[in-house]
């Protein structure tokens, strides 16, 4: 069987027909800064991990998936040719699995091939370090391999790299639709492409910066030598699904409010909340003008411009200028604006992160969707342990309801994802 290699990575020897068994590894993430950005057009500082997914699938004779997962009980077993018409976003894990199935058979009918996927993970889940978009990207990257999808022609019209990857599979989480590829569904939440653009887009040992709608490198930063994250887990899940789906949204609808007014107001047809603030110097202002007084909508917009337009260019100076003291400050700005501005943070994360730079931590964040999750700390290595103790014990004396729940690990910016199979290893 030949094979040809795209630029996204995905080789196939004929659509409908790939090989007959891929594996994958696709990493976390950790969001450094830009918090609530991406959909709205604006900047995310990023680095996938070396914790993560691995998806190894074989092809079925039939036209069933089955997946099983090492972090549930549970396994998820589709009919692809009775796949349920409900909405993905339920809450359970198999709704991500659901997403992913019901979006390519749209886009591409009949060239699913039936498999056995089984997922394994160092990721913690719901932890706000993306499982749920790494099990969204491993689960298609084994599908479109198995099926061939990376060689029709749609496909390549529509995703001729990795960063175009990422936002189409942005879409396939979200349901909107990509160029010519419909929308379909997805898991209800009303996101953007970053994790999926750090997992996919990642370099190992740097952070890279982005701007979003449509995804765009601007820089790469080498990662501090000697440091170290150390990622705190509150215990307090951070999910996008079930009763916190209302609570995430709003943030993100609020962005698309702004946007709203701002073009019924100027006769535009600006698309993101960046696009409108890019207009002219003083469109931040303006608009800032339209919702004064508010409630929630004025902090939003302080928060998108502060975050996306200053501080997370400004951080990545910081760290390629080497002034840890300035990047550490920076951080905690974008903290403030997360927890004043969007209103996602939760008492454990504050806690977190003040405590972590409390304890001597460069910097410390709270990332991802937000109300729970996990904080980012960025500490010497030499020291990483004896914090991540400290950090965890002086935690659990102000939040014992969490032990068991709550945990401190360890890692590095890790390569993107990458295909493991033994027989066509990826470079």
């Amino acid at each position: 069987m030949t094979s040809s290699m795209t630029r996204t990575g995905i080789s196939a020897a004929d659509p409908g027909r790939g090989p007959d068994a891929s594996t994958w590894f696709v990493p976390g993430r950790i969001e450094v800064l830009g918090k609530h950005t991406d959909y709205a057009g604006g900047r995310s500082l990023l680095a996938a991990v070396d914790l993560g997914h691995t998806v190894a699938a074989t092809v079925r004779e039939d036209r069933i998936l089955r997946v099983t997962s090492s972090l549930s009980a549970d396994e998820v077993v589709l009919d692809l040719d009775a796949l349920p018409e409900e909405d993905a976003g339920d809450g359970h894990w198999g709704g991500y699995v659901r997403a992913v199935a019901q979006r390519l058979d749209a886009n591409f009918p009949g060239l699913l091939r039936g498999a056995d996927v089984t997922v394994t993970s160092t990721l913690p889940a719901a932890a706000g370090m993306s499982s749920s978009s790494a099990l969204i990207v491993g689960v298609a990257l084994v599908l479109i391999d198995l099926s061939g999808i990376g060689e029709d022609p749609r496909f390549l019209r529509a995703v001729p790299d990795r960063e175009r990857l990422a936002e189409y599979l942005g879409t396939v989480e979200n349901g909107q639709s990509f160029g010519e590829l419909a929308g379909h569904r997805g898991v209800g939440t009303f996101g953007g492409s970053e994790d999926h653009t750090g997992m996919l887009c990642g370099e190992k040992d740097a952070l890279v910066q982005f701007s979003f709608c449509p995804v765009r490198r601007e820089r790469v930063v080498p990662f501090p030598a000697g440091h170290v994250f150390v990622i705190a887990v509150s215990g307090v899940e951070a999910r996008k699904t079930g009763p916190a789906l209302t609570a995430y949204n709003r943030v993100s609808l609020a962005a698309s409010e702004l946007v709203q007014r701002w073009n019924l107001e100027k006769a535009r047809m600006d698309r993101t909340l960046a696009e409108a603030v890019a207009t002219a110097p003083v469109s931040g202002e303006a608009i800032a003008a339209l919702v004064a007084g508010e409630e929630y909508l004025p902090g939003r917009l302080a928060q998108f411009l502060a975050e996306s337009e200053r501080l997370v260019p400004a951080a990545a100076i910081a760290l390629e200028d080497g002034d840890l003291v300035e990047f550490g400050d920076l951080v905690d700005e974008s903290q403030r604006a997360a927890e004043d501005g969007l209103g996602n943070q939760v008492p454990e994360t504050i806690a977190l992160q003040r405590g972590a730079r409390e304890l001597g931590a460069v910097a410390a964040s709270a990332f991802g969707a937000g109300f729970g999750g996990s904080v980012w700390a960025l500490v010497p290595e030499d020291r990483a342990d004896a914090f991540a103790a400290d950090w965890e014990r002086t935690y659990l004396e102000q939040f014992p309801q969490h032990r068991g729940a709550a945990s401190v690990l360890r890692t590095r910016p890790g390569r993107a994802a990458h295909r493991i199979d033994p027989i066509r290893q990826e470079g």
